[in-house]
């Protein structure tokens, strides 16, 4: 337990003399160092967690929180299935799907493509609030009607418009186990832009009655999809689901897009390791600073010792003086790094300005602005990081300031 007069001294040393300056200023170096280690942690972690919320919504918009399909691949009696997908607790909504892969040809450019027949009546449910249609609706896609939608860059790079023919390349299985192609005519009836390649320049939509007849499925369709209410509870809801019944199995967005996930959290991961340096270099700059005020102060230290400090006395005293830079480090570093996190989508264009160049420009990146999105639980983990590693930081000069040997400082004096 730190006495009131160990305290005192400590925080006493903080004040520097004419003859300590360099010290002083070792020491300022020490505390801003840590402040901004700790500020760039939290401002860092914000805009990955932005900007992996971003990719969460972009991939989410034309998919689903989970799928329930059958065991056969093929789901049967997929009506009933429905409602019970829909009366589980913690979903919101549900939707047939039926998806295949081919390609897609207008003139003699051939594309391959990823096809998802949906029923647009079940769809505007599910996702349709959330769809960017460029240009035509849903709606479009009737039963019977032969009318299909395209990424946009799939409509690019196909050269075609509203209103223009594509043709259809669907390899269909047949009995005994071999494929044959199937050539379907479909006319393009809107245009759809998410923001993420593997959508835009590959995925097609039509209607599910369309898709089904096209693999030969009659009434039945690939999977239903749900959307949860929480996007973090999918996983949970859809494992139970499954546990429910043993003629289906089930997906959820974070199987699904797993390796997009991974490659934040590597990259967060990394990012965190790198900038942990910086309160590493500040906290050895605590070492330094504190084992020059040790030297300096071993006259002190020697009275102290001699009027009855006992040496673990001296320790609590270095212990403040260390501990009081680091924890202050810390406190302006959170203040610091919580302002920057809330406020960087207004700090940004302001910084674009002044600088005359545009970070993220729209024709380059899908994100045309830095998102941030702080959580708290980051920050207190970083902050008690950085409260730990400058409370160590002091515990070398503080022993070596323990081991001063009255006799030996005294004997010149």
């Amino acid at each position: 337990m730190i006495q009131a007069h160990e305290l005192f001294i400590g925080l006493r040393y903080l004040r520097a003399k004419r003859r300590t300056r360099f010290v002083s200023f070792i020491t300022l170096i020490s505390l801003l160092g840590i402040a901004l280690g700790v500020a760039a942690l939290i401002v860092i972690l914000s805009v990955m967690n932005g900007f992996e919320g971003e990719l969460r919504n972009r991939l989410l918009s034309m998919s689903a929180h989970g799928s329930v399909t059958g065991t056969a691949g093929v789901t049967l009696d997929w009506r009933s299935l429905l409602d019970e997908v829909n009366a589980e607790p913690g979903i919101v909504a549900a939707a047939p799907l039926v998806t295949m892969e081919g390609m897609i040809r207008s003139g003699r450019d051939l594309r391959a493509v990823m096809i998802n027949g949906i029923d647009p009546k079940f769809e505007e449910q599910l996702s349709g609030h959330l769809m960017n249609i460029v240009e035509g609706s849903l709606d479009e896609l009737g039963q019977g009607s032969r009318a299909i939608i395209l990424g946009r860059l799939l409509a690019y790079d196909l050269g075609v418009r509203v209103g223009d023919g594509v043709v259809l390349l669907i390899p269909r299985p047949i009995g005994d186990g071999t494929m044959e192609p199937v050539l379907e005519r479909f006319v393009m009836r809107g245009v759809f832009e998410v923001g993420l390649a593997d959508y835009d320049a590959s995925l097609a939509l039509i209607n599910a009655s369309d898709a089904a007849y096209i693999l030969g499925l009659g009434d039945e369709v690939t999977a239903i999809r749900f959307r949860a209410d929480d996007v973090m509870q999918a996983p949970a809801i859809a494992k139970r689901f499954e546990s429910h019944r043993d003629d289906v199995k089930t997906s959820d967005w974070t199987i699904e897009n797993e390796s997009y996930f991974r490659a934040i959290r590597i990259e967060k991961m990394m990012m965190s390791l790198i900038l942990s340096l910086i309160i590493g270099v500040a906290a050895f700059n605590i070492v330094a600073s504190l084992v020059m005020v040790v030297t300096d102060k071993t006259s002190d230290i020697a009275v102290l010792r001699t009027l009855g400090m006992s040496p673990n006395g001296v320790v609590r005293v270095f212990f403040v003086q260390g501990a009081v830079i680091g924890w202050a480090g810390v406190f302006f570093g959170v203040m610091l790094g919580v302002v920057i996190a809330f406020y960087v989508p207004v700090i940004v264009p302001v910084l674009e300005q002044l600088i005359g160049f545009q970070i993220m420009p729209g024709d380059v990146y899908y994100v045309s602005r830095i998102p941030s999105e702080l959580d708290w639980t980051h920050v207190f983990i970083i902050a008690a990081s950085a409260f730990l590693l400058t409370s160590l930081a002091t515990l070398y000069p503080a022993r070596r300031a323990a081991l001063v040997n009255p006799a030996v400082a005294l004997r010149y004096e």
